[in-house]
């Protein structure tokens, strides 16, 4: 990690049981904004999810606030640096769910898999007995995943539990599973999902994916490719460097350098994932969206207009 890089990013998240999120809203806004943090995060009855970035005494300022809330003294945080701010505006939004699964019985704050240290985690994956399962969506995985690891498919979190009922007969009585994410809030919440399925033996990577590429050597890694991250770096490699690839604004997707060498990649408007999924109507719009984006930026300023596409999570984690 570049700690000359001036702007601290920092993923966040915490299940936890809150009585009224919509109490802690106002002044953990303000505190950003009082600090010059920039980003979004998510409240719920269940706990807190984000990714924020800013100086570092503003950072720290706003990670003392949050460890006052209920339950979040040990809030999991994982530090990266970025070479400019990664987000437009600070936001702080109330949800049902702060990873979005749709399973009204999982109790992710009661009932959870064990944690793996990313020192530990090679020896659990290269075990023949583990059972290894990315639970990002498609477009993550195809930039980067561990070395033998399960892909479900999905186009969101939502679809995993579907996805793991239909192959759950497929992966025998009593497996021994190993989930994984890229801060660690999906394959956490995922695991409470194995275990109401009657699957004790689950476990989870702590601090995802972001943890084990700064904890973890690249010559002892298990890790190919890079890890999509959801804030304006796109994606990061070993030792949490920023990564090769782009982001395409129609469908907010990630694009490699052959993408963006296609006929179909025009910056801002479509890229080859993408080009048959959007009308006409739609580049248009995203063509004059764009064009206000370079006139801001010739005046030196910074476009902040509504983005379309694929929606994430603050730290979709």
């Amino acid at each position: 990690m570049n700690e000359t890089q001036p702007f601290r990013v920092a993923a966040l998240y915490r299940f936890a049981a809150f009585d009224d999120p919509a109490q802690l809203k106002p002044a953990l806004l303000s505190m950003c904004d009082e600090n010059g943090v920039k980003g979004t995060i998510l409240l719920a009855s269940e706990g807190i999810n984000g990714t924020i970035a800013g100086p570092d005494a503003g950072i720290e300022a706003v990670l003392r606030h949050i460890r006052t809330l209920p339950g979040c003294e040990e809030i999991e945080v994982k530090f990266s640096r970025a070479s400019k701010m990664p987000f437009n505006r600070m936001k702080v939004r109330l949800k049902r769910e702060i990873v979005t699964m749709g399973e009204a019985d999982i109790d992710p704050v009661g009932s959870v898999g064990r944690y793996v240290a990313p020192e530990d985690w090679n020896a659990l994956i290269d075990d023949p007995e583990t059972i290894v399962i990315d639970t990002r969506n498609d477009y993550e995985v195809a930039i980067g995943t561990f070395a033998g690891a399960i892909d479900p498919a999905t186009e969101s979190f939502g679809d995993f539990p579907r996805w793991f009922r239909e192959r759950r007969e497929t992966l025998g009585k009593a497996p021994k599973v190993a989930m994984f994410c890229t801060g660690g809030i999906r394959c956490e919440k995922a695991t409470a999902l194995l275990r109401q399925e009657g699957i004790e033996d689950v476990y989870h990577l702590k601090g995802g994916i972001l943890s084990y590429l700064e904890h973890v050597p690249a010559e002892e890694s298990r890790w190919e490719g890079e890890c999509f991250v959801f804030d304006e770096r796109v994606s990061v490699t070993h030792g949490l460097g920023e990564g090769s690839y782009e982001l395409c604004r129609a469908c907010r997707r990630p694009v490699d350098a052959e993408g963006m060498a296609s006929e179909a990649y025009v910056e801002g408007v479509s890229c080859p994932a993408c080009i048959d999924e959007k009308s006409d109507e739609q580049r248009a719009r995203y063509a004059e969206r764009q064009r206000q984006a370079e006139m801001a930026r010739m005046r030196g300023t910074r476009h902040v207009g509504a983005k379309p596409g694929r929606k994430a999570a603050a730290q979709d984690g």
